[in-house]
């Protein structure tokens, strides 16, 4: 829905980049990444916004092993972290960004989706 959405106004777009995230039919956490027009890829990880440019290196270097040369590539699907260790990366990488990019923000939500449920999070970067 949300890609029709986009490509019916591909002419005159709303100029958002989205992103979709829940399960899948197999019960496996699933990010998919949007353009303006509405072209998708299912993806590991994926940020967007004014701090993209410090956040994407930093989540694909820690998520996806990119440009690690000893490190094993985890498995399809995966991200080979626990919860704990995932939602540390994150938040790091969001008040690293806060620090440097003026348009972050303060705050960040973390939205948590299991098989359990949602879990919101709420963090705050600037604690100054």
């Amino acid at each position: 829905m949300l890609a029709n959405t986009l490509y019916g106004r591909r002419f005159f777009p709303y100029y958002t980049w989205n992103i979709l995230s829940g399960m899948d039919e197999n019960g496996v956490g699933c990010v998919y990444s949007y353009d303006p027009v509405g072209n998708y890829e299912r993806v590991r990880v994926n940020v967007t916004g004014s701090g993209e440019p410090l956040i994407q290196p930093l989540l694909d270097n820690q998520f996806e092993r990119q440009h690690q040369q000893l490190a094993s590539k985890p498995p399809p699907l995966s991200v080979g972290q626990d919860l704990a260790e995932a939602t540390a990366i994150v938040k790091d990488a969001f008040y690293s960004a806060g620090e440097r990019d003026i348009y972050t923000g303060d705050t960040m939500e973390v939205c948590v989706i299991t098989k359990d449920g949602v879990k919101l999070e709420s963090f705050e970067l600037n604690v100054d």
